[in-house]
């Protein structure tokens, strides 16, 4: 089994990305399976780009997308990704696009393939705290998960997708009053998601 797991690079004014310093952090080899671990950059044209050659390249069993989230205080595991990209933020090329679709023609919306309510009860009986999320936003997180669910469509392939946030980091909240979550605790979380997905 091989599992492509990604995270981001930073993006508004970050020095840290949390979601790529916990997929750094995963062991090459889990319960098995072999672990590919990609870093995406914070723009939608490179999403759309990269992500379908990884995909089509690696031919993983399962991909696991995440992300930051800052501003949510847990843990979230996305059931729903949308054919838009709508941000009032300008991604890391400068894009800031409004009310365009990531894909002409492609569906309205797909829905993850990871098992998002076991992973929700593995994380909470690790002591982390987790929820689903029904929505992935506008941003370039929704983009990667549409991409990528999308590519697995079109494609035939019968490979599992789906995305999880993850909130501020501790260093990243030190100058802002938002939630946030130790980064050894993201860490966890990620490995938790990554072997319940392989799991189930």
């Amino acid at each position: 089994m091989k599992v492509l797991v990604t995270g981001f690079e930073p993006f508004g004014g970050e020095k840290i990305n949390p979601s790529w310093e916990a997929v750094k952090a995963l062991p090459d080899e889990m319960a098995g399976a072999e672990i590919v671990k990609h870093c995406l950059p914070v723009t939608f044209r490179g999403v759309r780009e990269i992500l379908p050659r990884l995909i089509v390249k690696e031919r993983p069993d399962v991909v696991i997308l995440t992300g930051q989230a800052g501003g949510r205080p847990n843990i979230t595991i996305e059931r729903v990704a949308i054919n838009v990209m709508d941000s009032e933020m300008a991604d890391n090329e400068g894009f800031k696009p409004e009310d365009e679709p990531l894909f002409e023609g492609a569906p309205a919306a797909y829905f993850s393939t990871l098992p998002i309510k076991a992973i929700v009860r593995a994380l909470r009986n690790a002591r982390i705290p987790a929820s689903v999320s029904n929505s992935a936003g506008t941003y370039v997180c929704n983009a990667a998960m549409f991409t990528a669910l999308h590519t697995i469509g079109v494609a035939g392939m019968e490979t599992r997708a789906g995305f999880i946030h993850v909130p501020f980091s501790h260093e990243q909240a030190l100058d802002k009053p938002r939630p946030s979550m130790a980064q050894k605790t993201i860490n966890k979380a990620i490995e938790v998601a990554v072997r319940t997905s392989i799991r189930v």
